[in-house]
């Protein structure tokens, strides 16, 4: 395994939250959040500059700027360069996150825009270096993202300017794709191996652990529907089908019947495969760090993960966490 891929800890700090995703928050909760994971020995943060345009790697940058370099992993993500946006002044973005639309996306694979990605999130994060970084959303990208992106950080990563090199979807077929074609040490799945959704069993998980491929994965809530005891109605960034939501319900109170919190299985699923080094987890708060630090150490019965199996809301060929 990859020698900065095998420091990921079990439980990593997602943080689109950091970039205002669907509410502003102050700098000094963004701060306090960090603080709050890092004190829980959370040690794995990721972020983009796809989030809030920049502010998420700023606000982390900042926060992680009082502990010692060599203690934390951070990931970032090329594929999106950003650039003024002289038209926004007045407007919000409109991509998710609340902050000013005085910068716009514009994707770029190419070799030089990876460099000036890389560049660009490094003076932003205030490092002179990035342990991950991932080739982000490249679903319409596949030939660049494969000839020029992907090579360019190999090239980075055997001249020790990262130590990883991966791939982060909200898919698996152009993923499991990336494994075969490609030189990477670690891909970011997102949603697609949950308590709803397990398409990754079929090939994706399979393909990473024969290949020693390591897998982090993100989305473990849905978007949102697997976040709380009682399940939400959003799932995957957008409204449920009611078939969904009925699903995450019966699963609800199935955990309820065997003394498990829903988010709590919510984590413990993913984290069980083989294959998966890390779950990663946003927060928005000091709070929920505190909640999903104590979600992912919570113990999960096997009888649940039994009578999931059994009446076929999981399926059967899920590796489950081993009781101890």
């Amino acid at each position: 395994m990859n020698a900065t891929v095998a420091r990921l800890g079990r439980l990593g700090l997602g943080c689109a939250q950091l970039g205002n995703l669907y509410r502003a928050m102050s700098d000094e909760n963004a701060a306090a959040t960090v603080e709050t994971a890092w004190r829980g020995g959370i040690r794995y943060f990721d972020t983009a500059p796809h989030y809030g345009l920049g502010l998420s790697e700023r606000r982390l940058g900042a926060a992680l700027a009082r502990y010692p370099r060599e203690e934390f992993v951070l990931s970032t993500k090329v594929g999106r360069l950003l650039e003024p946006d002289p038209d926004g002044a007045g407007r919000r973005d409109d991509a998710g996150f609340d902050v000013p639309a005085t910068l716009r996306r514009r994707w770029d694979f190419s070799r030089d825009g990876v460099l000036r990605s890389l560049e660009s999130s490094l003076e932003r994060l205030g490092l002179d270096r990035v342990d991950v970084v991932y080739v982000h959303d490249p679903d319409d990208h596949w030939e660049p993202a494969l000839r020029e992106a992907l090579p360019t950080l190999v090239e980075l990563r055997e001249q020790g300017v990262v130590g990883a090199v991966g791939v982060g979807m909200n898919q698996t077929a152009m993923l499991a794709d990336f494994v075969r074609h490609a030189d990477v040490d670690v891909l970011m799945m997102a949603g697609r191996y949950t308590l709803l959704n397990q398409p990754a069993l079929d090939e994706l998980l399979p393909l990473c652990a024969e290949r020693g491929v390591a897998v982090v994965a993100a989305g473990v809530f849905n978007g949102g529907i697997l976040a709380t005891d009682t399940p939400g109605t959003v799932y995957d960034y957008t409204e449920a089908p009611a078939e969904l939501v009925d699903t995450a319900r019966r699963i609800a109170r199935a955990c309820g019947r065997h003394g498990v919190r829903l988010p709590e299985a919510a984590i413990a699923l993913p984290a069980a495969h083989p294959a998966v080094r890390s779950v990663v987890v946003g927060s928005a708060s000091p709070a929920q760090v505190a909640g999903n630090l104590a979600r992912a150490a919570a113990v999960v019965p096997a009888a649940l993960w039994t009578e999931l199996k059994t009446t076929g809301l999981l399926r059967s060929d899920a590796p489950v966490p081993v009781e101890v």
